[in-house]
């Protein structure tokens, strides 16, 4: 296993279940020996999806432990009011904030607990050799180079992976890397006051602005992660924001309270490094039976759907279950799992990438709010029959692909009632609603 993030231990604790031998290599020094690398990570909001497969290892109630609830998104508009979007229409439709420090943590110790795991840090995988019945990888240590043979090698090391590359080498494989061209610095934001609705410790904070965004995670002690994303470069982008007056105009003009709720925010944003975001989509995803990908290896989106996190673990319990089916056939599990994540990951970047829009430009919208209130209604009233898109992609297990087909045919029947209400026709829109199980289904 080449990389000891979040996907790779998680799949170490499965292989090791399965009676494997496993040895991780980590080009960082262990994370449980120093602080946390601020400025460069963003919380993460563990959905259904991700305590699914935490729950398959055995880690879930851990985990929690570390997490903080979110129940919805409060709003922070720009005139300095305050509005409150829940996440779904149940009291379990709620999402886990965690530290993505706190969460990698867990999943190193209960990895490294399992017989025959290894963990080896500072260890960098400089080439490898896929050629052979046995892969054999080079890695650059503080005592020089080690050459490693392995039967299979999992690459879950990141989006700029080196297995990847390695893998790719000599081979048609198609990549495609995009970066967006805004980037985020991190700022934390102190508890308040119990009753301070601006700093909730169980919701999920979003300041929407023009030409700018802020995102913030509640943290088990009460207080609050922000991110705040600009563009790269251009007027009022973090190319030019280099002065204290710059940014302190900047933010009294787009996020009004929050000088207020962080009073050092100046001196946070100037001192953090700006961070990028990167969506990649490639293929094949592993090399016959002796290596495969997982994660922001072979599928790293933009964090705005909050799934990157939990669509990694998805991989590591889809791929699982392929070795289930193909015990004794790796490289069909391997085929297997790619053909059933590649399309369902694809149509995640898209998500991804739509939803900054949306966090961006339309939470503040009248018409986004409506809508958003009609597919909350329409669930209440039909339960399982109507689902709202979010609620799916965040709160179930469906495919992410057959989520947004699902979601389509619902807007187009949505689309259907608005014109038999705007029209006056209450008998059609009687017929349609009675028919409108039938309709979401496909039928």
């Amino acid at each position: 296993m080449v990389g000891a993030g979040l996907s790779g231990c998680l799949m170490a604790v499965l292989l090791a279940r399965r009676g494997c031998r496993v040895r991780v290599f980590e080009r960082r020094s262990d994370p449980r020996s120093r602080a946390a690398d601020h400025g460069r990570s963003i919380n993460l909001g563990l959905s259904r999806r991700g305590m699914t497969a935490l729950r398959a290892a055995g880690l879930l109630d851990e985990v929690l432990a570390h997490a903080a609830p979110m129940r919805g998104r409060v709003v922070h508009l720009p005139d300095g009011g305050l509005g409150f979007q829940p996440y779904g229409t149940s009291d379990d439709q709620i999402l886990r904030s965690v530290l993505r420090n706190d969460l990698n943590t867990v999943l190193l110790d209960a990895a490294e607990a399992m017989p025959g795991v290894r963990f080896e840090f500072d260890a960098k995988l400089t080439a490898m050799d896929k050629s052979k019945a046995t892969v054999e990888c080079l890695f650059q240590t503080a005592g020089g180079v080690r050459r490693v043979l392995s039967e299979t090698v999992i690459g879950s090391d990141g989006a700029f992976s080196t297995v990847r590359a390695q893998m790719h080498r000599g081979e048609p494989a198609d990549y495609h890397q995009e970066f967006l061209p805004w980037g985020y610095k991190e700022l934390s934001i102190e508890a308040g006051p119990p009753d301070e609705r601006r700093t909730d410790p169980e919701a999920l904070h979003v300041w929407p602005a023009d030409g700018g965004l802020i995102v913030a995670h509640p943290n088990a002690d009460r207080s609050l992660t922000g991110t705040i994303f600009l563009p790269l470069a251009g007027p009022d982008s973090f190319e030019t924001l280099r002065t204290t007056e710059a940014v302190s105009s900047l933010l009294a003009d787009r996020f009004p309270d929050l000088h207020r709720l962080v009073p050092d925010v100046v001196e946070q944003f100037l001192s953090q490094p700006v961070g990028h975001l990167v969506t990649v989509r490639t293929a094949p995803w592993h090399h016959d039976d002796r290596v495969v990908l997982l994660g922001d290896a072979c599928h790293a989106v933009y964090p705005f759907y909050g799934q990157g996190m939990n669509s990694a673990f998805e991989d590591c319990v889809t791929l699982d279950g392929c070795l289930d089916r193909n015990p004794d056939d790796w490289a069909a599990a391997f085929a297997e799992y790619q053909a059933i994540r590649k399309p369902n990951t694809d149509v995640l970047a898209d998500l991804s990438a739509e939803n900054f829009i949306e966090l961006r430009d339309r939470l503040a919208s009248p018409l986004f709010l409506a809508r958003k209130n009609a597919d909350l209604a329409l669930n209440r009233i039909l339960g399982n029959r109507w689902v709202p898109l979010y609620t799916m992609i965040s709160h179930t297990t469906t495919p992410y692909a057959d989520a947004l087909r699902r979601s389509r045919r619902q807007n187009t029947t949505l689309a259907w009632l608005a014109g038999a209400a705007a029209t006056g026709t209450a008998a059609a829109g009687a017929v349609l609603l009675r028919n409108l199980a039938r309709r979401v289904k496909g039928k």
